[in-house]
């Protein structure tokens, strides 16, 4: 009986759906979340569109877009429990491309907030009737 238990346990090792994938190698802080982006189109698998039921298999190629980020990472292992960030990272290798692609694309947003800084603090009262002025003014 012990045998058939460790033969289950390695064939469903070999398969895991693309949901659990993403949430065990901490893409995502939940397992609704890792779903929501795959059925919102934000997770492609071997450059197609996929369902949180997908088996992931060792060699495949993931996109997978964070906000303003858009990952390409291919799978190394598999793995269905959540486990620490550094064992998380050993599940996976996120491509060269992907790497100087996030980096040049995050110094851009840098760039584009120092060119256009937020005010230091919130308007005053008498600042805001000198903007609402101002804008009758020019509208009118």
């Amino acid at each position: 009986m012990k045998k058939n238990a460790d033969k289950s346990s390695q064939t469903e090792l070999a398969r895991v759906r693309l949901d659990k994938w993403l949430w065990a190698a901490r893409f995502f802080k939940t397992r609704s979340l890792a779903k929501q982006a795959i059925e919102g189109g934000k997770v492609h698998c071997n450059d197609a569109r996929c369902k949180s039921s997908k088996e992931v298999q060792p060699g495949d190629l993931l996109q997978i877009r964070q906000g303003w980020d858009e990952l390409t990472v291919k799978v190394k292992s598999l793995s269905d429990k959540r486990q620490g960030a550094p064992q998380a990272a050993l599940l996976y290798d996120e491509t060269e491309e992907s790497v100087k692609t996030r980096q040049l694309q995050a110094a851009q947003r840098k760039a584009m907030n120092a060119a256009n800084p937020h005010p230091q603090k919130r308007p005053s009262k008498k600042d805001r009737r000198q903007i609402h002025r101002f804008r009758r003014d020019f509208t009118e």
